[in-house]
């Protein structure tokens, strides 16, 4: 069973990547995928610099942690990411099967559960609002920085 302070400890590792994203003028979000209590792979938006929509920071930790374990299934790890996935990336995390998914920030804009929260496998577990407040501070203090220019 994850304890709350294992999924604090966890999404403070996804918000230095989303701390990242927000460095290089991406829009910031982090993730760190988790199996056996080890981080194999961690990844923030690269959308801006590959010119890709894509390039969300679920897809390319998706693909780094399937190349980890050397196939495409990820039932026994948990995604943490500091905001609620989009359609397409809630669609990538049923491919893949993931164990777990457990988001910082809810996204009422973009976010999956919109149009319905059976875009994930049905066994994959949800929890949302980890470390919520400092998630959604990071992704405001964005878009204001964005609106200043």
């Amino acid at each position: 069973m994850i304890k709350a302070m294992d999924d604090e400890h966890f999404m403070r590792h996804a918000l230095r990547e989303a701390e990242q994203a927000f460095k290089a003028d991406e829009v910031p979000v982090g993730v760190v995928i988790v199996c056996a209590d080890r981080i194999i792979a961690r990844a923030h938006n690269l959308t801006e610099r590959l010119n890709d929509v894509t390039a969300h920071a679920e897809m390319q930790a998706i693909t780094a942690a399937a190349e980890h374990l050397g196939g495409k299934y990820l039932k026994d790890c948990t995604l943490y990411v500091t905001l609620e996935p989009c359609v397409m990336c809630a669609g990538a995390l049923h491919w893949a099967q993931l164990g777990r998914v457990v988001f910082g920030a809810f996204d009422e804009k973009a976010g999956y559960r919109r149009i319905g929260g059976r875009l994930l496998h049905p066994k994959t577990q949800v929890t949302g609002g980890v470390l919520e407040a400092e998630c959604a501070d990071l992704m405001k203090a964005f878009f204001r920085k964005k609106r200043s220019l």
